[in-house]
């Protein structure tokens, strides 16, 4: 049995986009450098993802900040409740 993630999250200066397995990260997107990164370890089965996540990952952060940028000024006029 094994347990796998995909965590992804934007801000407005930072994002985020990584596949795991079992706690092990198996893909990351490095916005910086603007490529995928595989950080397995040369002892294991690699696995590869597919041409185009890294493309699917820039994608899915422009929706993130839409998303967000939506959120916030539906949430401008709520009030803090004391």
């Amino acid at each position: 049995l094994h347990v796998d993630r995909q965590v992804r999250g934007c801000s407005d200066h930072e994002g985020e986009d990584a596949y795991n397995l079992d706690g092990e990260e198996l893909w990351v997107a490095d916005f910086i450098k603007r490529e995928g990164v595989e950080p397995q370890p040369p002892f294991v089965d690699h696995i590869t993802y597919v041409d185009g996540t890294y493309q699917q990952a820039e994608a899915d952060q422009h929706v993130c900040k839409s998303n967000l940028d939506v959120s916030r000024r539906a949430m401008k006029d709520f009030k803090i409740e004391d």
